[in-house]
């Protein structure tokens, strides 16, 4: 069966993550990627650990199956194959900070000027516009200046990075719908355009209800751990032997709960009656359930829970998440065979579509300019002498 992305061709001159992630997620649903690299060095990444027999799991992980050419596009003649690659590609993806690639000639403008079906999708920390445009980024830096890092941690504690790098994250997922939606607006209209994505306008539209809680009262959300803002109770509780989470989403879930953990006087308590008094009790109401919760282990209260048909959930350590039978059950943990590293574990596609096979395993990483000669050679038509050259010269 054919991909949903089949026949779109994506010229991928991004590196580390925010790039690399989002142009992954489209060669997942059939979309071909060329990552072009550095000559030599390759993605930057690609010395990014953990490392097994020398060779970046982190790099596998989010550059499997793409094809890789080696270009160095400070050198006119690099800058030439470039353009050539242009006239058969639908989509460029580049991450660099702004004002890079218009230093190189190869600016959306210049582009769109001569393939005006173009789809040029530009990710980076802080968009194309703006008083802090060329400012370095990080992902940290994102969550930081975004608001995410002040509204995460505990109460008592410092503010806290989020354990993934979601400003790069957010930013990959943003950038691919926005790609999508160029496409589907190509075949309308004929014409391409501009996708402008910055890490830190895509963490302000993750501050969810942050925005609106302080626009109510006037003070900054406060760190909260675990639990929810305005939904109690909906936190990780200590039981006996570990943590669990527990969310009681309404009312009647708190009734239910109550009669679960045999203390049903809690459900007509002036303090808990309603989600807003709970909240509003909240520490009252915890100091009560978390000696409840502590009385059983975490597999007794998961027993209990299910049974009551009560949202809970263990907290999983990440050798839980690859045996885990709902998660390899939808596929989620798939094999990339490499032949330095051996076979790894990966994530798998989260997106699962009536028109998409799951697949099990997925191709291996590309080395650094591995398709050079398939790419020039049978794709531009350069010789094998002319190929040598430009090796030689460092094009290449």
């Amino acid at each position: 069966m054919s991909k949903p992305l089949a026949g779109v061709r994506i010229l991928d001159l991004t590196r580390v993550l925010a790039g690399p992630f989002c142009t992954m997620l489209l060669q997942d649903l059939g979309a071909e990627v060329l990552k072009v690299e550095i000559p030599g060095t390759g993605d930057d990444s690609r010395s990014f650990g953990p490392f097994k027999n020398d060779r970046s799991l982190y790099f596998i992980s989010i550059n499997r199956g793409k094809r890789s050419l080696s270009l160095n596009l400070k050198t006119e003649k690099g800058r030439q194959i470039f353009r050539q690659l242009m006239q058969t590609y639908d989509v460029l993806v580049e991450n660099y900070r702004p004002g890079v690639m218009e230093k190189l000639g190869l600016g959306y403008d210049t582009l769109s000027a001569e393939w005006p079906r173009l789809i040029y999708a530009a990710s980076s920390g802080f968009g194309h516009s703006g008083p802090d445009s060329t400012k370095p980024a990080y992902d940290i830096l994102a969550q930081a200046a975004g608001g995410l890092m002040g509204i995460t941690g505990w109460p008592d504690g410092p503010p806290t990075r989020v354990g993934v790098s979601i400003g790069d994250l957010s930013a990959s997922l943003y950038t691919a719908i926005g790609i999508l939606t160029a496409l589907y607006h190509r075949t309308v209209t004929g014409k391409g355009q501009k996708i402008d994505v910055a890490m830190l306008d895509c963490q302000v539209s993750l501050l969810e209800n942050a925005l609106a809680r302080y626009q109510v009262d006037g003070k900054n959300p406060e760190r909260l751990g675990t639990r929810h803002p305005t939904i109690a109770p909906f936190q990780a509780y200590r039981a006996k032997d570990d943590y669990i989470v527990i969310a009681i989403g309404n009312d009647a879930l708190w009734k239910n709960f109550c009669a679960v953990i045999r203390r049903p006087e809690l459900i007509d308590d002036e303090r808990f009656r309603t989600n807003a008094d709970r909240t509003s009790n909240i520490n009252e109401m915890n100091e009560i359930l978390e000696q409840e919760m502590a009385l059983r282990t975490v597999a007794e209260w998961e027993r209990i829970m299910e049974g009551a048909g009560l949202p809970h959930s263990r907290i999983n350590g990440i050798d839980e998440v690859l045996n885990h039978p709902q998660i390899t059950a939808r596929n989620m943990i798939v094999d990339v065979t490499d032949k330095v590293a051996g076979t790894i574990k990966i994530a798998g596609n989260p997106v699962k579509m009536s028109t998409l096979d799951e697949e099990v395993s997925r191709p291996p990483v590309a080395t650094v300019g591995q398709h050079n000669e398939e790419i020039l050679g049978d794709l531009l038509g350069y010789t094998l002498e002319e190929i040598e050259q430009m090796r030689e010269e460092g094009v290449i």
